[in-house]
């Protein structure tokens, strides 16, 4: 039984904030006359409600004090060939996702970035997720049609290639017991010069390449003319108890819903500062 630390009104100071981080995804560009790149990982999604990626269980809720700041920072999605940044709340840290492999093999992130499609017939391997935060990403092949494989997504490992048939679909995303929304999906391989989809667990097809805004998705694979995509941004959500009133520092950017069921949700989707409750 968690015991609150008493004000002398007899007022219990301390109170339980529910959350939801996720890191921003990984991006993914092409190399010139070389390859079709793997697709972005999603961001590392870790909460207290429900279930945390890569088949992780929910953690335990922050016991808050009132007047005390605690850090918070949204990371931005990568750009190219470059990981997602991180998300942050307080002592709780969700890795950015791994950018999809402009050669080799994809990389490490949150959710790992998919395998490239290389020219030379190889096959190639996705990238790790990070413990109870992602999935892998699929691997990529080689030869004349240069299948990459999709980015892994907080709710399940990237798609491999399926040659000669198409790229890997992308990592499915997780839905957030405290929201009800997905997030976190991987991007999608690339398919025979087919621009795939980002971020949204959708596989290949026409569409945008760069992954939703304040979704943590992965960026869609790229065909190998050097174009650059980007993840997309994370986002971190607090659930309280609706007694409380939140202060968004700051350097954010968030706003708070109506009360509900005795709860409050504030929602936080880009910048670094503090929140504080009163």
């Amino acid at each position: 039984m968690k015991i609150g630390i008493m004000a002398s009104s007899g007022t219990p100071r301390s109170f339980d904030v529910n959350f939801l981080v996720i890191a921003g995804g990984g991006g993914s560009q092409s190399i010139v006359g070389t390859t079709n790149s793997g697709a972005g990982g999603a961001g590392g999604f870790r909460t207290s409600v429900g279930t945390s990626g890569g088949g992780g269980g929910a953690e335990s809720a922050f016991a808050a004090s009132l007047s005390t700041n605690y850090t918070v920072t949204v990371g931005a999605g990568g750009s190219g060939l470059s990981n997602g940044s991180s998300s942050v709340f307080n002592a709780v840290t969700s890795s950015g996702g791994g950018y999809g492999a402009g050669t080799g093999n994809g990389i490490t992130g949150g959710s790992g970035g998919g395998g490239s499609g290389q020219v030379a017939s190889a096959t190639t391997t996705g990238g790790s997720g990070t413990s109870n935060q992602g999935y892998a990403g699929g691997n990529g092949h080689g030869g004349s049609n240069n299948y990459s494989g999709g980015g892994g997504g907080a709710g399940g490992v990237g798609g491999n290639e399926q040659y000669p048939t198409r790229g890997g679909t992308a990592g499915a995303g997780l839905s957030s017991s405290i929201t009800g929304t997905t997030y976190a999906s991987g991007g999608a391989g690339h398919t025979n010069g087919i621009t795939s989809a980002g971020g949204g667990g959708a596989s290949e097809g026409y569409g945008t390449v760069n992954g939703a805004a304040n979704s943590g998705g992965g960026a869609g694979a790229s065909a190998g003319s050097g174009n650059s995509f980007s993840g997309g941004s994370g986002i971190v959500i607090l659930k309280y108890p609706d007694s409380k009133t939140i202060t968004i520092g700051s350097g954010l950017t968030g706003s708070t819903g109506a009360p509900s069921g005795g709860f409050k949700i504030s929602t936080i989707t880009a910048g670094t500062g503090n929140v504080s409750w009163a």
